[in-house]
């Protein structure tokens, strides 16, 4: 693995842990203050909703990058040999282009979020909470463009083996 994407990767499981953290602190906090001064802090709430989404997008593309993902793997179980890897190269394209498309029309609703000037509470403004939806549909994107390309050179190194075992 090369140094940047070492490096990737460790910034991605402290943002992870970083998450993690805060929403566990935050939330305890919250509850303590309730419980015991019948009492809390007004953007508590909201800022959880908004690292639940962060945490699980960030989730998800650690998951993508150790493939680990969530997958339908129906016609996997009934393909076997070269052409499995074939079946997971295309497999792996349209999931790479449903997340770019996403990601594409995330940024253009950042953006124009961003233009309006909106705030989501306490100041804060929207774009700033709603960057990780385009980012995180990028990287998953490129991510499965690069396994797509992996399973196509692995069907095409595999060009001496035969399309179904036993044949």
């Amino acid at each position: 693995m090369l140094a940047w994407q070492q490096r990737i990767h460790r910034v991605e499981d402290a943002l992870l842990a970083a998450l993690l953290t805060a929403m566990i602190g935050l939330a305890a906090t919250q509850i303590l203050l309730r419980n015991l001064f019948d009492s809390g802090i007004v953007w508590i709430d909201p800022l959880l909703r908004v690292l639940v989404l962060w945490l699980g997008l960030v989730g998800a593309m650690v998951a993508t990058r150790n493939n680990k993902h969530i997958a339908i793997d129906v016609l996997t179980r009934y393909v076997k040999g070269r052409l499995q890897y074939l079946l997971q190269a295309l497999v792996e394209q349209l999931s790479a282009w449903t997340c770019l498309v996403i990601a594409i029309h995330g940024f253009n609703w950042v953006w124009l979020d961003f233009a309006d000037g909106l705030e989501a509470f306490s100041g804060i403004p929207s774009w700033l909470l709603e960057i990780i939806i385009p980012l995180s549909f990028a990287v998953i994107g490129l991510r499965y463009m690069l396994m797509s390309w992996i399973s196509a050179r692995l069907y095409l190194a595999a060009r001496n083996l035969p399309d179904e075992p036993g044949e």
